[in-house]
This record gives C-alpha cells, sequence and structure tokens, in this order.
C-alpha cells in the first residue's frame, strides 16, 4: 500500500507549487493599484533565483500582463519599474524563457518605455533589454527593425553610468558584420562612445571597450576613424595601450590588444608601430601563458593568429616571444591532476572546452609558420612527438569537409606544417600529416590542391607511395584520389603531373600489395579515366590498359569492380573520342571479358558490366 501513496504525494507537491505560483498571478489583477503593486514587488523577489519559479509563472501567463501593465498610461512610473525589473528577472532564467518573452513581443514594449522622462524606470528597461539581446536566442535584428531606436540609444547614453553600461552591451552583443557597423557609426557611435572609455565606472569603460571592438573588426572605416580620435587631449590608441598594461584586469588587456589588432588588420595601423610590435603582441603572448583561464589562453591565441597571420616580421618576433611555441605544446595537455577539491568545477569546465584550445594553438601555430621556413622547423622542433601525434590527430578531424573550423585553419597556412609532418620520422605523424592533408583535398577547390601539390612536391609524394608504412601509403593514395576528383580538377593536375602519377599507380599495380591498395590505385585510374583530356594518358599507355584488362580477370571482386569503374569511364559513349576508344578497347578483349562478367554471381560486378556493354550498343 505504501507505494500507493507516492503519486498523491508528487501531485499534491506539485499542486502547492502551481497554487503559489497562480496567486502570485492572480493578484496582477486585482482592482487596488497599491495591492498590484505589492503583488509585482512580491513575484520579483520570489523569482530571484528560482528557475522553477520562473517557469511556472510564465505558463501561468504572467508575462502578457507584465506587459500590459507596463503599456499602460494609469500605471505609475514605480509599478511600471518593477513590471520591467521582474521581466528582466525572468529573462534571466533559461533560454526557453527568452523565448517565451519574444514570442510576447517584449522588445517592442521595452524599446516603447525607453521614451518615458523617468530615469529609473529606462533604466530597468534597459536592463531587461540588455539580458535579453545579450541571450544566443534572440536575434540581432531585432535592434535595427525600428530606425528611430539607435538615435534615441544614441541620446541615453548620457543620462547615467547604468544607460552607458547598458547600452554599449547591447550594442557591442549586436553588432555582427558589415551593416550594423555601418548603422552604429553613422549615428554616431564612435563620437558618443570614446569618451566612455575614461569613465569611473570599470563596467562601462569595459563594455565601450567591447564596442570599440566590434565595430573596429575587419572594417577600415571605423578604424581609420579611430586611429584619430581624441579623449582628453589623448589618442585613442594611445589610450588602448594604457588599458593592456599589466596591472589592468585581463579582461581589459585582452579586449584592448583585441581593439589595436584589428585596427592593424584594417591597415589603420603599421605593422611595425611600437603600439603593436612592443605592447599588442606581447600582451597577447602572454595570454597565452597556462596560468590564465581557459578563455583567455583560447582568445589570447586567436587574436594573436589573427595579428601575425599577414606580417612575416610579426611572426618571427612571436616565435622568440616568452617561448610562445613550447608555450602551445601545454594547448593540447588535459588538464593536469588537481591537488584540491577546489579545483574540480574548473576541471569539468577545462575539459568541456578542450577542443577550442587546441583549435585555437593549431590557428597560431600555422600563423607563425605561413610565411618562414625557419619558423616552421622550430614548431616541429619544440612540440615533443606525442604531442604532436595529438594534434594532428585533431587537426584530421578539424579539416574534414563539413566542419566548420576548416576554413580558418586554411587561411592561417596549415598545408605547409602538414606538408612538414609528412617528413617526419615518426610513423604516427607521417600518417596524420597525409590524413590532415586528404581531408583538406576533399572536395577542396583547385586553388587549394594546387597549395597542397606545390607544398608536398612530387618527389615527397611518391616517397611517401613507397612509404614501407601501410596507414601512409593508403592515405597518400587517398590524397591523390582526393585531388583527383572533378574533371576540371582532374585535367589541371594531369596535364603538370600526369607522366609522374601514371608512373606511381604503374609501379604500386605491379608491386607485392594488398587487395586494399591495388583497390585505391584502381579508383585512382577510374578517376584519371573520368577526365577529359587526362583519360587519353590512359588510353596512350598499352602497359596501363593491359593492367586494367588482367585486374578485370582477378579472383577478387572488389578489384574487378575497380577495374570496371575504369573501363566504364573510358567508353562512355555520350563523350568526344569514345568511338575511337570503344573500339581500341574491343580489339583488346575488353568486350569478351564485359560478356563474361555480365554472367557473374555478384550482383553489383554483374550490373556493372551489363551497363558497360550498353554503351557498345548505343
Amino acid at each position: 500500500m505504501a507505494c500507493l501513496l507516492e503519486t498523491p504525494i508528487r501531485m499534491s507537491v506539485l499542486s502547492e507549487v502551481t497554487a503559489s505560483s497562480r496567486h502570485y498571478v492572480d493578484r496582477l489583477f486585482d482592482p487596488d493599484p497599491q495591492k498590484v503593486l505589492q503583488g509585482v514587488i512580491d513575484m520579483k523577489n520570489a523569482v530571484i533565483g528560482n528557475n522553477k519559479q520562473k517557469a511556472n509563472l510564465i505558463v501561468l501567463g504572467a508575462v502578457p500582463r507584465l506587459l500590459y501593465l507596463l503599456q499602460q498610461e494609469s500605471s505609475s512610473t514605480e509599478l511600471k519599474t518593477e513590471c520591467a525589473v521582474v521581466l528582466g528577472s525572468l529573462a534571466m532564467g533559461t533560454e526557453n524563457n527568452v523565448k517565451s518573452l519574444l514570442d510576447c513581443h517584449i522588445i517592442p514594449a521595452l524599446l516603447q518605455g525607453l521614451l518615458s522622462p523617468d530615469l529609473k524606470f529606462i533604466e530597468a528597461c534597459l536592463r531587461c533589454l540588455r539580458t535579453i539581446f545579450t541571450s544566443p536566442v534572440t536575434p540581432e535584428e531585432l535592434l535595427y527593425t525600428d530606425a528611430t531606436v539607435i538615435p534615441h540609444l544614441m541620446a541615453l547614453l548620457s543620462r547615467s553610468r547604468y544607460t552607458q553600461e547598458y547600452i554599449c552591451q547591447i550594442f557591442s552583443h549586436c553588432c555582427k558584420g558589415p551593416d550594423h557597423q555601418t548603422i552604429l557609426f553613422n549615428h554616431g557611435a564612435v563620437q558618443n562612445i570614446a569618451h566612455l572609455l575614461t569613465s569611473l565606472s570599470y563596467k562601462v569603460r569595459m563594455q565601450a571597450l567591447k564596442c570599440f571592438s566590434v565595430l573596429a573588426f575587419e572594417n577600415p572605416q571605423v578604424s581609420m576613424t579611430l586611429v584619430n580620435v581624441l579623449v582628453d587631449g589623448e589618442l585613442l590608441p594611445q589610450i588602448f595601450v594604457k588599458m593592456l598594461q599589466r596591472d589592468k584586469p585581463i579582461e581589459m588587456q585582452l579586449t584592448s590588444a583585441k581593439c589595436l589588432t584589428y585596427m592593424c588588420r584594417a591597415g589603420a595601423i603599421r605593422t611595425d608601430d611600437n603600439c603593436i610590435v612592443l605592447k599588442t603582441l606581447p600582451c597577447l603572448v602572454r595570454m597565452c601563458s597556462k596560468e590564465r583561464l581557459l578563455e583567455e589562453r583560447v582568445e589570447g591565441a586567436e587574436t594573436l593568429a589573427y595579428l601575425i597571420e599577414p606580417d612575416v616580421e610579426l611572426q618571427r618576433i612571436a616565435s622568440i616571444t616568452d617561448h610562445l611555441i613550447a608555450m602551445l605544446a601545454d594547448y593540447f595537455k588535459y588538464p593536469s591532476s588537481v591537488s584540491a577539491i577546489t579545483d574540480i568545477k574548473r576541471l569539468d569546465h577545462d575539459l568541456k572546452h578542450a577542443h577550442e584550445l587546441r583549435q585555437a594553438a593549431f590557428k597560431l601555430y600555422a600563423s607563425l609558420g605561413a610565411n618562414d621556413e625557419d619558423i616552421r622547423k622550430k614548431v616541429l622542433q619544440n612540440a615533443p612527438d606525442e604531442i604532436l601525434v595529438v594534434a594532428s590527430s585533431m587537426l584530421c578531424n578539424l579539416l574534414l569537409e563539413f566542419s566548420p573550423s576548416k576554413e580558418p585553419i586554411l587561411e592561417s597556412g596549415a598545408v605547409e606544417l602538414l606538408c612538414g609532418l609528412t617528413q617526419s620520422e615518426n610513423p604516427a605523424l607521417r600518417v596524420n600529416g597525409i590524413w590532415a592533408l586528404m581531408n583538406m583535398a576533399f572536395q577542396a577547390e583547385q586553388k587549394i590542391k594546387a597549395d597542397i601539390l606545390r607544398s608536398l612536391s612530387t618527389e615527397q609524394l611518391f616517397r611517401l607511395l613507397s612509404d614501407s608504412d601501410l596507414n601512409v601509403l593508403m592515405k597518400t593514395l587517398g590524397l591523390l584520389r582526393n585531388l583527383l576528383s572533378t574533371r576540371p580538377h582532374i585535367d589541371k593536375i594531369m596535364s603538370t603531373h600526369g607522366k609522374q602519377i601514371m608512373q606511381a599507380v604503374t609501379l604500386i599495380l605491379e608491386g607485392e600489395h594488398n587487395i586494399e591498395v591495388k583497390e585505391q590505385t584502381l579508383c585512382i585510374l577510374a578517376n584519371i579515366a573520368d577526365g577529359t583530356t587526362a583519360k587519353e594518358l590512359i588510353m596512350t599507355n598499352d602497359d596501363i590498359l593491359q593492367k586494367i584488362k588482367y585486374y578485370m580477370g582477378h579472383s577478387h571482386v572488389k578489384l574487378q569492380l575497380a577495374a570496371m569503374f575504369c573501363i566504364s569511364n573510358l567508353i562512355w559513349n555520350e563523350e568526344e573520342g569514345s568511338q575511337e576508344r570503344q573500339d581500341k578497347l574491343r580489339d583488346m578483349g575488353i568486350v569478351d571479358i564485359l560478356h563474361k562478367l555480365s554472367q557473374s554471381p555478384d550482383s553489383n560486378l554483374c550490373d556493372k558490366a551489363k551497363t558497360a556493354l550498353q554503351q557498345y550498343l548505343a
């Protein structure tokens, strides 16, 4: 019987919670304005830090009523302010809470509230707007829908330190790309925010700084303006330099360094300027230290990679600053063992974000070695093999075609670093280097493929094809197969490297290799046969044709199928010259073999043979 009592008890508790929450909502409808006000204040106290209570109140319909009271002219300013405070508290719960608030059109209601003459009410509306706009579920465009909003927010910047803090925070979160930068710039963001950098409030200075970092990013117009702005008789870059000194909070140092980095990359500050060489670069290197928090190390490495990427002199300076290259090796180590129970939270946090840490290190390694062979050698020599193995394994995954990390890593000069790994004496590093290049080449543009071939060199490619390690050989064949995909790419590569590639294919097909190796090699031939002009390199090579014929009659179905693909691509009758190719292959006895294979017990092989025979009949 005891078990039967469990359900009623749970329902009883649930109904108590719901009744309690319903009580708060019911009070919002009291005809006495003073009781409504007290009800909102009690609700405010009930939801602080209580996500369950917040969710209950949203489900019970508190939000539409609070918004109604907030917008009613008959509501007292105190009531409106308290309603905005409660809505802000509800928004600080889960993302679902924010979605519910957005569904109730909270943003237009709060923006309307900013027209009030009452400063406390304005601040409460801005605080709530700040919370909503900084949520990942809120579309930034909602800030720009009404053209009167941005100029009004600019005007409110002068009202108080709270309006300054909240508005700057809203701007920095909602400025995503050149269109938003232009809108804010055209409405005087630079002039209105610059003087806030000398505010007595740290929070205001910090949010103003963040605003400038998002405004300047990849924006020459903003950056060129910032470099000439004076604040209390001091140029803005000088103020940024002061803010990245060691005695300032880390967050301020890092954000100031980002501002100077973005201005430099946008062409507003020279790369050899002292504020970059002697201040910004060393500050970013400091951020890579293992003493820093994980987010700081990620942001520091990524910003430094971006700063030095196009400039070989900055790369050289960075490579000899504070043992940076050795420091980056720590990015691939999981958090070290903890001695105190108080470190468990940080350990858990670091484990979850280890992927970001490694990706940041890859970007920085790639930028360091983008232009200088000596630095590239230094990066391989300074990282222990076990770390390079882990690092290069991660890079293989990051370079998969669907990975969001692929583009930034490619842009950072990873090709040269990976080609260097293929020359390592450590087989695991050779495998990972060639594997990552194989992933990089998959469905890649012609330029990337050309970069790989140029950096790797045909000599190294053929050394890898004769590597004693089977994994190296298989991944090198995979790379070749990915390079030789899509017709224009096949024809382009074979026009410049065709002779050497055909030699390599011949050697492998003649050698003592396993089925998988020979299958991959025949697949490469099938890709070449799919080219428009490249297929002639097969048709004019009787030795290769005889080898394809031999493998069509092989005892292993995988090799027969791979050879069949070669033949199908050569005889396809919709392509120019197909008749001549068909005739030559018929004379070699290929049609007779196709007839035999069309009777094969293997359905796949049988179908492919019948399809090929139809090309002769068409």
